[in-house]
């Protein structure tokens, strides 16, 4: 666990403290970022994982709802990507490579086939720069992360901010921008599991998601193509259902994910901060609300927890949390008829996500 941190290490509103080291020795801290209605956000700067998330339920009891470790050890090592940011290039793209300008840039094959949430070492394994900022909106950090020529496979040199703001409407919002020097490919997001309930499953969470299509993958969780309405599927969930509602159909694209694990096509208009989707633990009454600029949000249900050991000598079992991964769609460098996610010199990559979290 983290030492506590001295007076010298801290910002208004957020708190530095020693988590540990890197394999090669380099320093690690973590920033508590605290609001005055006591809830918390812990986030380190290896990866700008989100170790922990404090929220009240509807007696104002709190919880931590994401899942994690304790200390920095089993980050270190290849897992689910609990909490983490990630890039260059969010989610799958098929075959582990991709075309542009005429150029074929081959990248690591670290899932099946595929090249998955930015390779084997993605940014969700790097050391950014950390700045704490006490800002108008409430307590931050500023992380920042040079990601060089070639990295993973990806042209150009990606120069990449993730501002984490913690606001007094317990509003945990965060901020990418991103430039670069050579035409590239981005699609930057957040990876962490919740579970409103701070234990068990969530299965009996409520989930809505405001998006009248999705996108139907094949055996790989490749998309093909197709944007598929969700009416009369288990993939409707424009009112809101339980999680584990329908998780169990008779349904070719449940097999493939082994439950959800699966873009929506979100209804708005991307690059427009809107509601994307709503979770509600019945039991407790937190509510979780999240708000994106993107296009897609992947909804995943923890199908390939295994057991893993987390914070508390937990073991995180199967279908313990869920994510909600705003996004462009997987594979696009493939898809032109997908949105584009080529980004140019002169040009400044923009993706807001809100996590706003209440009770009722």
């Amino acid at each position: 666990m983290p030492r506590t941190a001295s007076p010298s290490s801290s910002v208004a509103g957020v708190v530095r403290a020693s988590f540990g080291k890197t394999l090669d020795g380099a320093p690690v801290d973590l920033f508590t970022l605290r609001n005055a209605n006591g809830v918390e956000a812990r986030i380190t700067n290896f990866g700008g994982i989100l170790v922990s998330l404090t929220a009240p339920d509807r007696q104002g009891r709190m919880a931590d709802i994401v899942l994690g470790h304790d200390s920095i050890d089993a980050y270190l090592v290849q897992g689910p990507y609990l909490g983490a940011l990630i890039g260059r290039y969010g989610n799958r793209i098929a075959k582990a490579k991709f075309t542009l300008n005429g150029v074929t840039y081959s990248l690591a094959a670290n899932n099946g086939t595929n090249s998955l949430h930015g390779g084997i070492k993605g940014f969700d394994k790097v050391l950014w720069n950390a700045s704490p900022k006490q800002a108008p909106m409430g307590p931050s950090l500023e992380l920042t992360y040079l990601s060089k020529d070639g990295e993973e496979g990806f042209p150009g040199a990606l120069q990449v901010t993730a501002l984490y703001t913690l606001t007094a409407a317990n509003e945990l919002s965060l901020d990418f921008t991103a430039t670069t020097d050579r035409d590239t490919v981005v699609n930057l997001t957040q990876h962490s599991y919740f579970n409103l309930a701070g234990q068990g499953d969530i299965l009996g969470h409520q989930v809505y998601i405001d998006a009248d299509r999705m996108l139907p993958v094949d055996a790989n969780l490749i998309p093909t193509g197709e944007l598929r309405p969700v009416a009369g599927t288990p993939f409707d969930f424009r009112q809101p259902a339980a999680a584990g509602s329908r998780i169990g159909q008779n349904d070719d694209q449940l097999k493939f994910g082994g439950g959800y694990d699966h873009n929506f096509v979100l209804n708005h208009t991307a690059g427009r901060l809107d509601l994307a989707a709503r979770v509600t633990d019945p039991a407790s009454g937190r509510v979780l609300e999240l708000l994106t600029t993107a296009p897609g949000v992947q909804f995943y249900t923890g199908n390939n927890l295994n057991g893993i050991k987390g914070k508390g000598g937990r073991l995180y079992q199967r279908r313990d949390a869920l994510c909600l991964e705003p996004q462009h769609f997987p594979d696009s460098p493939n898809q032109p008829k997908f949105p584009s996610v080529v980004l140019k010199p002169g040009q400044v990559y923009r993706h807001t996500i809100v996590f706003r979290l209440s009770a009722h």
